[in-house]
This record gives C-alpha cells, sequence and structure tokens, in this order.
C-alpha cells in the first residue's frame, strides 16, 4: 500500500466542513507494487490514441478527395478523442509512473469538466453521424447539398456550444459543497459522481442535475442514434438488390462499432456509480478506465482498418514518405 506524506493527515476530516486543498485520486486497488509495469501498456494506449487520432486528422486534412460530411464528421471525433485523452493523460501517468496521487482541488473540478465536456461532444457527434448516414443512405442524390460544409461547422460547434454549457454548472455546484467526509476519490482522473460522493453536505440538487444532464445529453443523443438506424433499416429494406442492400449497411459498420464502443462501457460505469456497494473496486476501476481509454484507442483502429478511402489514403501518405528520400538520394548521386 502507499504510504501517504504526513502532511495528507494533518487534515482534519472530522472537524468543520471545509474545502480540501487537494484529493487523493486512485490507481487500481490491490495492484499498487505494480503500478509501473502497468504504466506501460497505458503509455501505448496513450501513444495509440494520440498517434492514432492526430494521423486521421492529418490525412483528411490533406486529401481533397476526403472533404466529404462523413470524414469531416469523422476528423471532428478524432479530435474530441484527442482532447479527451490529453484531458485525463497528466494525473493518470503521474499515479501509475510517478506514484503522485495528489491532484489541487481547483484542478480536480477543471479535469472533471473538461472530461465531461468532451464525453458530451463526441456523443453529440456520434449522433451527427448517425445523421449523416441516414442522409448518405435515404437521399444519395443530394447528400452534399443537404450537408453543405455550413452546417457542418454549425452542427460542430452546436456540439461543442452544448457540451460546455451542460457541463460548467458541474464543478460551480460541485465548489459550493463542503467536504469532510474523505478526499480519496476512486478513479486515477476526477470523475462528477466520484467527487460528489465525498461531499458532506446537501447533494439532492447535484443529483437531479446530474441527472437531467444524462438525460439531455447522452439520453436524447442514443435515442436519436436509434432512430436514425431504424429508418437507415427501413431504408435499406426498400432497395431491391441485395448487393445494394448489403453494401448500404458496410458503410454504417465503423459508425455502429464506435457507438458500440462508446455507450457500453458509459452505461455500465453510470450502473456502477448507481449501484456501485454490490461491485468490487477493481471492477469498478476497470470500467472507469474501458470508459475513457477505449474510445479514443479503437475509433481511429476502427475507421483505419474498415473505411477503404482512410485506409488508402494512409498508405498512399506512408508510401509518399517512403520513396521521397529514395528519390532524392537517387537524384543527388546523378
Amino acid at each position: 500500500m502507499t504510504q501517504l506524506p504526513k502532511s495528507h493527515y494533518a487534515l482534519n476530516l472530522n472537524s468543520s466542513p471545509f474545502q480540501p486543498p487537494f484529493f487523493l485520486l486512485t490507481g487500481i486497488p490491490g495492484l499498487e507494487a505494480a503500478h509501473i509495469w502497468i504504466s506501460i501498456p497505458l503509455c501505448i494506449m496513450y501513444m495509440i490514441a494520440l498517434l492514432g487520432n492526430s494521423t486521421i486528422l492529418f490525412i483528411i486534412k490533406t486529401t481533397p478527395s476526403l472533404h466529404e460530411p462523413q470524414y469531416i464528421f469523422l476528423s471532428m471525433l478524432a479530435a474530441t478523442d484527442v482532447g479527451l485523452s490529453i484531458s485525463t493523460l497528466p494525473t493518470v501517468l503521474n499515479i501509475f509512473l510517478l506514484n503522485h496521487r495528489e491532484i489541487e482541488f481547483h484542478c480536480c473540478l477543471t479535469q472533471m469538466f473538461f472530461i465531461h465536456t468532451f464525453s458530451s461532444m463526441e456523443s453529440a457527434i456520434l449522433l451527427a453521424m448517425a445523421f449523416d448516414r441516414f442522409v448518405a443512405i435515404r437521399n444519395p442524390l443530394h447528400y452534399t447539398m443537404i450537408l453543405t460544409h455550413t452546417r457542418i461547422v454549425v452542427m460542430g460547434l452546436v456540439a461543442v456550444v452544448r457540451g460546455m454549457a451542460l457541463m460548467v454548472p458541474l464543478p460551480i455546484l460541485l465548489k459550493r459543497l463542503p467536504f469532510c467526509k474523505n478526499i480519496i476519490l476512486s478513479h486515477g482522473y476526477c470523475y462528477h459522481p466520484d467527487v460528489m460522493k465525498l461531499a458532506c453536505g446537501p447533494v439532492r440538487v447535484n443529483i437531479i442535475y446530474g441527472l437531467a444532464l444524462v438525460l439531455c445529453s447522452f439520453g436524447v443523443d442514443s435515442v436519436c442514434i436509434v432512430v436514425s438506424y431504424v429508418l437507415i433499416l427501413n431504408t435499406v429494406v426498400s432497395i431491391a438488390s441485395r448487393e445494394g442492400r448489403i453494401k448500404a449497411l458496410n458503410t454504417c459498420i465503423s459508425h455502429i462499432v464506435t457507438v458500440f464502443i462508446f455507450y457500453v462501457p458509459l452505461i455500465i460505469l453510470a450502473l456502477i456509480h448507481r449501484f456501485g456497494t454490490f461491485t468490487s473496486p477493481l471492477f469498478h476501476v476497470t470500467m472507469a478506465n474501458l470508459f475513457l481509454f477505449l474510445t479514443p484507442v479503437l475509433n481511429p483502429l476502427v475507421y483505419s482498418f474498415k473505411t477503404k478511402q482512410i485506409r488508402f489514403a494512409i498508405q498512399k501518405a506512408f508510401m509518399t514518405r517512403v520513396t521521397c528520400p529514395q528519390k532524392s538520394s537517387v537524384g543527388f548521386g546523378t
């Protein structure tokens, strides 16, 4: 077990309510001695997430043929995944590499704001991508006329503004609460339900707002995504040829996989926080980490392997980088 500095014990948690100067983050319970080894796959995952999503952004930006609605939405998703990874990277690597568990109170609230904001933005972008697939299958001849660049930008801005507007009250509502129970969080990052449960003041407003937030963002988005795919299936069924139906559905597979990768851990994590007393701490931490690590890591891999245009553009860019130095060296020699 990690030994805490004596200064940590100077906090009298049984005295009058206070706002703690810091919280203590948690790695993986029971595996503290192996944290340095666990940091190796975590570093690899962060590298894949940052490098993979940055590659997607670069390829779409530099390839004119990919300046279509589907790929512009994908670039938004990649940018959101980069933001989500960067939001958790400092504290997670501090814990596993340096065994540094402290996070200053206001830094914790700031990290929490960005994690929840990027998560809400990702949900909104997944909904926009579902609408994109619906338009592409339902009305392919007017696809680019309906989803113009201006409308795509507006949809992206709405996702950003909605995410920020919904999440701004979270740190404000937490800041008004006294914390006199404990300062040890359950995760390697600051997560709203986790911070809220440490408060010893009335949290009814926080609970109600948190529930309303989930319903108004993730709840509405998930329902609309399901409705979009019901309409897509209805359109696909009306396609005469079997090859046409398979081709239409094949364009949705990457998005469907991404939706499951994002929403399944999110739902399980929400249930754990609601009925947390029935789960082990290890399972709790595992699902929390999967929610934030799995999506940024797997999204670029799914789209790179499954989307032919993205895969071809990446191969072309890689081959160009490999062959250009060879050509230049030959030219220099002659």
